[in-house]
């Protein structure tokens, strides 16, 4: 019953204006009030502290700096190898596996497809088909600075309008089309890997997502589909970022879905619904031709 009120509250309450607000309290520089929200946030929720480069709460002058916080040095070691990709993010696999005739799992009885998640860009669906999907969910304890799995170089950025529905497991499973119809940031990567999608997703109360290369990208939250283009590997301007190395943040939890193409990459198999995770920690690895031995002549029959 609790359930269903909570569902139905997501449809009725204005997402939007309560998102706003939020993004403004979290900007606010109210000194012992910011610190006291600050100190309650972090107790409920259990944040671990002594992972933040600064432990102390005074040190976060509005509850924004405290939530998208630094980790210190060595906090989180990113797997070394280069046919190792490490986990995008600290929080919890709702999902992963293979797409399949173009649809992504979402939860028990719901599905959705490249194609609306990649707001309607075919030519792009079309690298992912049969390829692999990984959905991770941050709650709100979570370290909210979002890495890359692998060296790329980006070649395009979408913003993508839509609802701002919570991207909790509860909401997941009871609202259809979920991640494709909430607000979305999707980043586009060439990588040795082949092509790379990993797609920051919106949520109720999310203030703002950003990259590291363009800053803010919302809000403001303007209603239409905005597409940036970048120069390819080697070209000027291009933009090259490193495996483990920070591409993006939420100010205030969300989610990141992962794409890769057919072929390419093999997810760990410790990984499953549910699994913790945690940036840097093993994620996939890369599926390379086996070599053959060559044949002599001496042991031809």
């Amino acid at each position: 019953m609790l359930d269903r009120i909570k569902i139905k509250l997501q449809y009725l309450l204005p997402k939007q204006g309560l998102t706003r607000l939020a993004g403004w309290g979290a900007e606010r520089r109210a000194a012992m009030l910011t610190q006291w929200v600050i100190k309650a946030f972090a107790s409920y929720y259990k944040v671990d502290m002594k992972e933040a480069l600064d432990p102390n709460f005074s040190a976060y002058p509005t509850f924004n700096e405290f939530f998208v916080r630094p980790l210190r040095d060595g906090a989180r070691p990113v797997v070394s190898g280069l046919d190792m990709l490490c986990l995008p993010a600290d929080g919890a696999i709702s999902q992963l596996g293979a797409i399949v005739d173009s649809k992504l799992f979402q939860a028990k009885g719901h599905f959705y497809t490249l194609e609306a998640l990649l707001a309607g860009n075919y030519q792009l669906a079309e690298q992912f088909k049969e390829g692999l999907f990984a959905t991770t969910y941050l709650a709100p304890r979570d370290y909210h600075r979002v890495h890359m799995p692998c060296d790329g170089v980006l070649r395009e950025m979408t913003y993508v309008p839509g609802d701002l529905f919570s991207v909790n497991p509860l909401t997941a499973a009871n609202v259809p089309n979920l991640f494709a119809r909430n607000e979305r940031v999707i980043c586009v990567f060439d990588t040795e890997f082949g092509p790379m999608v990993q797609i920051l997703v919106g949520a109720t109360i999310v203030g703002s997502i950003e990259t590291v290369w363009s800053g803010q990208v919302t809000p403001p939250r303007e209603g239409i589909i905005k597409r940036w283009t970048y120069p390819a590997a080697g070209e000027e301007g291009a933009i090259a970022l490193e495996k483990g190395q920070e591409m993006g943040r939420f100010k205030l939890g969300s989610t990141v879905i992962n794409l890769f193409a057919a072929n390419q990459v093999e997810f760990m198999p410790q990984l499953k619904n549910g699994t913790v995770t945690r940036m840097g920690e093993p994620f996939a690895e890369a599926l390379r031709p086996h070599a053959v031995e060559p044949v002599s002549a001496e042991n031809v029959i």
